[in-house]
């Protein structure tokens, strides 16, 4: 009861944004951290299993996701948009593409690193949440410009180093992010009213891929290829990196090197 009270006051003084749900993550947030501190109070031996109480307060049902993917001319105007605005268009172009292309988190970008490039296959290697790590196709002119951004604005030369920085060198944060979204939200009002993020252009490439390649492909293309409540046959219809290359190709408009027809020669 104490835990369930706890959570409801929590869920009340919730900070009110723009996108607030009624502090319902804030109130999951608690629980999630409650039932982790308990978990290793029963691990040491402090509290019986039978005994966790965190485990009988049921976390705030998630309400379905607002974000959608955005069509073809909202596509354009933030990439436009972008481009023409803010202090380093340069880069903000180079990440809008990066995520288009890729369809990859902004941590996965942020650790990005020129050892991860595969130049001679066009591949970039992605380290995203749950330690994933996965190559991604990219089409040769964005393989061109991240080493060209590498070469202009790298660590001397580290390949260990972040890839993307600003133009005094220093690492690309999440601030860029921030400042970007706002930015676009300035000049394109449905962007600060609809709360758009990089999310959405995640949203926006893996809905185009599931519409003309089927699901097995736009999962392989999320990198979705772990456990998941899509059920048992998604075992066995796992998209390869040659399907996925396939799906960059007719995106990016350019031909790949890993591209193929996939195995049952379907068009």
């Amino acid at each position: 009861m104490e835990i369930k009270q706890l959570a409801e006051r929590i869920k009340g003084q919730a900070v009110v944004r723009s996108n607030s749900r009624g502090g319902r993550t804030a109130a999951e947030n608690l629980i999630t951290a409650l039932r982790c501190i308990y978990r290793y109070a029963v691990a040491d031996g402090h509290v019986a299993e039978d005994a966790n109480p965190s485990l009988r307060v049921p976390k705030p049902r998630r309400l379905a996701s607002t974000r959608r993917a955005l069509c073809d001319t909202q596509l354009a105007e933030l990439v436009a948009t972008a481009g023409m605005t803010g202090n380093d268009p340069q880069l903000d172009s180079l990440l809008l593409r990066l995520h288009t292309e890729t369809a990859c988190r902004p941590g996965g970008a942020l650790v990005l690193r020129p050892i991860g490039l595969d130049r001679t296959q066009c591949l970039i290697r992605l380290r995203e949440k749950g330690e994933t790590v996965r190559w991604q196709p990219v089409s040769p002119t964005l393989m061109h410009h991240l080493i060209a951004h590498g070469d202009e604005r790298g660590a001397n030369g580290d390949a260990h180093s972040q890839l993307l920085r600003y133009r005094n060198g220093q690492p690309v944060t999440r601030r860029r992010y921030d400042y970007l979204w706002q930015r676009l939200g300035k000049h394109l009002p449905w962007v600060a009213t609809q709360q758009v993020s990089t999310h959405w252009i995640r949203y926006t490439t893996l809905t185009w891929v599931e519409r003309r390649f089927g699901y097995a492909v736009a999962r392989a293309y999320a990198g979705h290829n772990g456990r998941s409540n899509a059920g048992t046959t998604s075992t066995y219809v796992r998209a390869d990196l040659n399907e996925v290359a396939r799906a960059l190709a007719l995106l990016a408009g350019e031909a790949h090197r890993l591209e193929t027809t996939n195995q049952l020669g379907v068009e």
